[in-house]
């Protein structure tokens, strides 16, 4: 049949192929761990991916095998993006902040052959090693003069430098099917043991175009961009993909994630655009307020992770002249489903009307569908008043987890996001709860049941319940309820104590309070709804 367009698979390595030939002299500047800043170019990030592209090979890492990241946002983080899912390999980023035992349980999960680390998370590496059932290659993120003297690590260290040196930088990225593994992340906002999404070469392809458009998070040449995002979570949003893209200068902040350090980037790299999680811009906004600083080149921000208030929004626009973008996304989404970019009736608004619509989370982009149910599974309307479980399903959606022997997520081929929303006859998605009995905390996913199962592990409780509560500067953090045995005597202390060791330290709740009993269904289930009404704003009132 004559006329038909050509066919070219949708591959991660093109972004890094596009960007080497049209912006080859853009900047990539980089906050290292050494405590230095690194510059260099689109060009040179190319020759030195595909340097490790050949290192990979050598050390026989094979197509769709994992290799696995524990590292802040930097050059090196970049390099590893491309040359392993350009290779065929599988990238797949780690979140240093888990529990040791998590995270010991995720690599032998995703098996991964091969893991590199900055050398910020060595003792983590060190704890890790010796509960891995399966052998890994270790890899310090360094160069020879940084390479630690001493370590516990069961077996020799790699140096990252040494094997760009010691690989050529001619590659020819393999022809793949655009459907093949790209990366792995993953998630743990779910209860029991985290559990992987798998994105494709075509998924992230896509997922780059879509939220680079104008109306997502409004991506070009022009740009200075700055993850604060991490690498590590859901590949910073996209970002790192997105500015290969269009060709953008990229801002790597490395380990300094305070208000100061980010604000002397921001300036020194006349950054236009950032993106992070509430609690990093409150830091940034305390930084500036109190030197009486003002922002000379940034314009806008995306805020994701958990819901931005009015007040910070009001902050950035009012006073400093950066405008605002609230996104959502999951996981389980690449991340990006939607984005909080007002239609043209919008700016008419008066003032609080436009803030109430920024406090949504936004209208989908292109490539995601989404819809509210009630309880018997059908649609409800877009009036801004129902409001009903959260679906989705689209291009860069997960159908279902890497690994799983349990049945697929979906529910007749929509994604359940385990939310609560309401969306307007504009498109606008609210989310208004949440069914599932998480906690999260600055942006990241605590587990209530994973705190409760701690706390039952004590002598002396009967019974344990871990809510979400209020914070002013984490949005929500875990509360702890108790019911002690009879004839206990055990106090806040003497329990927060026990959980030293157990759970990751950021995960230990704030407080505990102890009561005589907890309210139950007729089933015998906690209901949760009624502990968080009544204690859900402790930390606001405390």
């Amino acid at each position: 049949m004559e006329g038909l367009m050509m066919q070219q698979p949708l591959l991660v390595a093109s972004l890094l192929t596009h960007a080497e030939r049209h912006h080859g002299g853009q900047e990539i500047v980089s906050r290292r761990v050494e405590g230095d800043i690194h510059r260099y170019t689109y060009r040179d990030l190319a020759q030195r991916a595909r340097r490790l592209a050949n290192a990979l090979a050598a050390l026989g890492i094979g197509p769709g095998e994992r290799v696995g990241t524990l590292a802040w946002n930097g050059y090196r983080h970049m390099e590893l993006y491309f040359a392993a899912s350009g290779s065929g390999s599988v990238l797949h980023t780690l979140n240093p902040r888990l529990h040791v035992d998590q995270l010991a349980y995720i690599f032998d999960h995703a098996e991964d052959r091969v893991v590199f680390f900055d050398l910020t998370f060595l003792p983590l590496i060190e704890s890790a090693a010796p509960l891995l059932k399966s052998p890994k290659i270790f890899v310090a993120m360094t160069d020879r003069a940084h390479m630690p003297s001493k370590h516990n690590v069961p077996i020799m260290l790699m140096c990252y430098e040494d094997l760009i040196k010691g690989s050529n930088d001619e590659f020819d990225w393999p022809l793949l099917d655009e459907n093949s593994a790209a990366s792995l992340c993953y998630t743990s906002g779910t209860t029991g043991n985290p559990k992987g999404v798998l994105y494709s070469h075509r998924s992230t392809v896509l997922h780059t175009y879509a939220a680079a458009l104008p109306d997502s998070l409004n991506c070009s040449a022009r740009d200075s961009i700055l993850p604060v995002v991490p690498m590590f979570h859901v590949n910073a949003w996209g970002l790192p993909y997105i500015a290969c893209m269009v060709g953008a200068k990229l801002v790597f902040p490395g380990p300094a994630l305070d208000g100061k350090s980010l604000y002397e980037l921001i300036e020194g790299e006349q950054v236009t655009l950032s993106a992070g999680v509430p609690t990093v811009w409150q830091g940034l906004l305390t930084h500036v307020g109190e030197r009486r600083g003002e922002f000379s080149s940034m314009r806008r921000t995306v805020i994701g992770g958990a819901a931005c208030s009015t007040a910070m929004a009001t902050e950035f626009q009012e006073q400093y002249r950066v405008d605002v973008l609230h996104a959502w996304g999951m996981t389980e989404l690449s991340p990006v489903g939607t984005v909080c970019s007002f239609k043209a009736h919008h700016e008419a608004l008066p003032r609080q009307d436009r803030y109430a619509v920024q406090s949504k989370q936004g209208r989908a982009l292109f490539g995601i569908d989404m819809k509210i149910v009630g309880p018997d599974g059908e649609a409800m309307p877009w009036d801004g008043v129902a409001a009903g479980d959260l679906l989705v399903r689209g291009h860069w959606v997960a159908m279902n987890y890497f690994g799983s022997e349990g049945a697929s997520p979906l529910r007749d081929g929509w994604f359940p996001t385990g939310d609560v929303a309401k969306i307007d006859p504009d498109g606008f998605m609210h989310i208004t709860d949440r069914s599932k009995d998480v906690i999260k905390s600055g942006g990241e996913w605590i587990s209530s049941i994973d705190i409760e199962n701690v706390a039952c592990l004590h002598p002396q409780v009967a019974m344990a319940v871990c809510i979400a509560a209020r914070h002013p500067k984490w949005d929500e953090r875990p509360l702890l309820l108790v019911v002690r045995k009879p004839g206990s005597d055990v106090d806040s202390q003497a329990l927060l104590e026990f959980f030293d060791g157990r759970v990751a330290k950021w995960w230990k709740p704030d407080a505990i309070v102890f009561v005589e009993s907890v309210p139950l269904g007729g089933t015998g289930k906690v209901l949760k709804n009624q502990l968080r009404e009544q204690y859900g704003d402790y930390y606001l009132t405390a």
